[in-house]
This record gives C-alpha cells, sequence and structure tokens, in this order.
C-alpha cells in the first residue's frame, strides 16, 4: 500500500476519533467516557485508538495542544494588527471549531482546557501590558494579565455557549475595542 494511502488513512482515523470524543464530550461529562465509547462513535477499533493515544486524557490533551497551537499561530499572524482586527481572526477560529470550543467550554469534565486556554491567553496578553506609563501605570502586571485574561476566557465562553448572542464580527471588535483601550 502506498505511503499515502496510508497516511489518508491514518489521518481519516484520527479525525474521526477527534470527532467522536468532542461529540462525546458535549454530552456526558469526561469522567464516563470511555475508550469504547469513543472507538463505537468513530467507527474504529479499541486497538486504533489505541495506536494513536496512550488513553482519553491523552487524546484530550493532544486536542487541546492542537487548538492552542493553531490559535498561536493565528496570533503571530496578527502581530501587527490591532486587537479589534486581530480578533475577528480567533473568533472566526472559534466559529470554524464551534463543536470542539463549545464541548471544552461547557464540559464539566474538560477544566484543563480552560486552565491551559486561560495560561495561553496570559501568555499572549503579556507583552501588550505596560505598566511604567500610560493608564496601567503603578499597577500590577499579574492583576491586569489575571483580569484580562480571565475576562477574555469568559467572554468565549458565555458566546460560544449562546449566552452572548452577537454576531462574530461584533463579538470579535468589541472585546478588541476593549483590549486596545487598556493595553
Amino acid at each position: 500500500m502506498s505511503q499515502l494511502k496510508l497516511d489518508r488513512r491514518v489521518q481519516k482515523s484520527q479525525d474521526a476519533i477527534k470527532n467522536a470524543f468532542t461529540q462525546l464530550m458535549s454530552e456526558k461529562n469526561l469522567d464516563h467516557i470511555t475508550i469504547q465509547d469513543i472507538s463505537h462513535r468513530a467507527n474504529v477499533g479499541r486497538r486504533t485508538i489505541y495506536d494513536h493515544y496512550m488513553d482519553k486524557f491523552d487524546l484530550l490533551d493532544k486536542l487541546i495542544e492542537e487548538h492552542i497551537n493553531e490559535l498561536r499561530r493565528i496570533c503571530e499572524a496578527a502581530s501587527d494588527l490591532s486587537f479589534a482586527e486581530g480578533n475577528l481572526l480567533w473568533f472566526e477560529y472559534f466559529e470554524l471549531h464551534h463543536p470542539f470550543f463549545s464541548a471544552m467550554l461547557s464540559s464539566k469534565g474538560a477544566s484543563v482546557f480552560r486552565h491551559h486556554f486561560l495560561a495561553f491567553v496570559i501568555d499572549e496578553l503579556e507583552g501588550e501590558v505596560n505598566i511604567t506609563e500610560g493608564i496601567n501605570q503603578g499597577l500590577s502586571k499579574e492583576i491586569i494579565l489575571n483580569f484580562f485574561g480571565a475576562a477574555i476566557v469568559e467572554i468565549v465562553e458565555a458566546w460560544l455557549t449562546n449566552g452572548i448572542a452577537e454576531p462574530t464580527q461584533v463579538i470579535a471588535e468589541q472585546v478588541g475595542v476593549l483590549l486596545d483601550r487598556n493595553f
């Protein structure tokens, strides 16, 4: 069998596993999801799952890492844009991957995602905070980063779980304006 066909089959299996796991995360708590559940939903054998992942926690970690890395890439590509302009790229990515993000932010078993996402947001904002002059002069950098990091995570969560009904462009622009005003 050619390497290309094998690669496509591997990719197809991995995509099916990831999609099945994301669907299951939206339906039940992580603690109640089994490899058998994932296998059945993805229509692959349990062995196929174990060929790619050690367990469901490894699968979760790899999914989180994949999306955080893509968000990091988007941030790097948008480094010359204002927050308002750059946020649109982020929110379009969230919208495109809505099933994953809504499952991660609404599932009781996905607090690990929230933690990674918050750490990522704080890391991305860190270079933007100036406490030596301007409106944030004299304030604690740690407090500013945690305040805005938590606010961004909460806004994304509320938007993805239908707590905020604004369209993608509006939410991205308004969050960007708020960040531009404060950094």
